[in-house]
């Protein structure tokens, strides 16, 4: 366990002011930040938190494969920790360390080359291991939290704890951490399998993936949690939303779970497809379909409030 930083002079940070999230949005959507920061490594972010007011609205990121910023912007520091926190070892026989900024298709390659299965079904997920944990991220029946055995924060100090399995609530696409922290790294525990039946696998899900879902559009990935016993593709696609549209986006005609965009899109249009979706389902099927994406921010008739 490390304690939280202790700077004997004030550092200084590369920190970027009023960032359009839309660099950084799979969507390629969504209003600025007021800050944007992108530490050099884990000791940069420790002595980044231990500046930050406690009062700062903070927001942790990857890819932005599972989040819309609303067009108004968010008021408050995003991290993005891509780069920062990009490290993987293998600790020993099947043990491996992975750091939350490695992404999801760079640790199921690397493992899977060494000789080591369970995380190929992350070849297709678009995000990273710190997004993958927080929202136990799953694909072809398997889900991350299946193959953690322990998992190292961040408090909003720069206090670094380990964890164990029993520490969080743990369900379908989540994973609740304690109140005020933030993954740095997950430990896994994966199963000896030749690197060719590895590969072979992911390019089964690779195929799959290409035979089914909207690739090469813009996209979050899946927008709505599945509901049980159900699927929510299936509702959207019964609902007769396929290729519904409003503004530059609309639900993909390949996979009603999807929804793509076209340049001019704004998040508000994003929004209120999903909320149009939402309440299409509701009316037809009575079941309330849950969103995976993750909407901060404000609306931009919002933002003038801040002044």
């Amino acid at each position: 366990m490390m304690n939280s930083v202790t700077n004997t002079t004030p550092p200084t940070f590369n920190v970027r002011t009023n960032e359009p999230m839309s660099r950084h949005s799979t969507w390629r959507v969504g209003g600025v930040a007021t800050q944007y920061f992108q530490p050099a490594d884990l000791e940069e972010l420790q002595q980044f938190l231990a500046e930050v007011p406690e009062r700062e609205p903070l927001l942790w990121m990857g890819l932005g494969s599972n989040l819309l910023v609303r067009d108004g912007g968010f008021h408050g520091t995003v991290i993005n920790l891509v780069d920062a926190l990009g490290a993987m070892t293998h600790l020993d026989d099947g043990h491996f360390r992975i750091e939350a900024g490695v992404t999801c298709a760079r640790a199921a390659r690397a493992t899977a080359r060494q000789g080591y299965s369970g995380l190929e079904f992350w070849i297709g997920i678009p995000g990273t291991c710190g997004g993958a944990l927080a929202m136990n991220a799953g694909a072809h029946g398997q889900e991350t939290w299946d193959l953690v055995r322990e998992v190292e924060t961040i408090d909003r100090h720069g206090k670094l704890r380990t964890r164990d399995r029993q520490d969080f609530d743990i369900g379908y696409r989540r994973a609740y951490l304690p109140a005020e922290e933030w993954f740095v790294a997950g430990r896994f525990v994966l199963s000896p399998l030749s690197a060719d039946l590895c590969e072979t696998r992911m390019r089964q899900m690779l195929e799959r993936r290409s035979a089914t879902q909207p690739i090469g559009r813009p996209s979050c990935g899946s927008v709505f949690r599945n509901p049980a016993g159900d699927h929510a593709g299936h509702l959207i696609e019964a609902a007769g939303l396929k290729g519904y549209r409003i503004g530059g986006c609309q639900v993909a005609d390949k996979h009603a779970n999807f929804i793509i965009t076209e340049p001019g899109t704004t998040a508000g249009d994003i929004e209120a497809l999903i909320e149009h979706v939402r309440s299409v389902v509701r009316q037809q099927f009575d079941v309330d379909l849950r969103p995976e994406v993750c909407i901060v921010g404000d609306r931009k008739s919002e933002a003038g409030e801040h002044g």
